[in-house]
């Protein structure tokens, strides 16, 4: 029974210090009323017509707050969305490319930049797949 006790005395202490843990990194997001719309725990966001196939509402959990990095923020207009609300990756240009040398053979790749990402996004692709795919980017 004493061992009963130091375990129960222990798991209380334990339990204790991960709750407090918990409650010192936990903080309320702060949204302004000009940043989104916020109804409790519910957010509605006003989206083009183009878009009217989203979804105008989201849980706060999901929301980001931005600091106007005009870079990183992708224009609507720009981006063809269809209906099963996705949108086609269209590669601009060849950036690098490199040749990984294996045992018996040799991988061909490239460093391809897709319309509306950033240099930072840009993507190592397979080169024979980008010729089959995008012949029109080794023209």
């Amino acid at each position: 029974m004493e061992k009963v006790k130091i375990i129960k005395e222990r798991l209380k202490t334990t339990q204790s210090r991960r709750k407090s843990y918990s409650n010192v990194r936990q903080r309320e997001l702060e949204l302004q009323e000009d940043d989104w719309r916020v109804v409790q725990v519910a957010c509605r966001i006003e989206l083009p017509p183009k878009m009217s196939l989203v979804h105008p509402v989201f849980h706060v959990s999901m929301l980001k707050k931005v600091d106007g990095d005009p870079p990183l923020i992708v224009s609507v207009e720009t981006l063809e969305v269809n209906k099963e609300l996705t949108y086609e990756e269209i590669p601009i240009s060849i950036i690098d490319r490199q040749v990984q040398k294996q045992r018996n053979k040799e991988i061909a790749s490239m460093k391809v930049l897709w319309r509306n990402q950033q240099v930072e996004k840009a993507t190592w692709e397979a080169e024979e797949e980008m010729k089959k795919n995008c012949p029109h980017l080794f023209e």
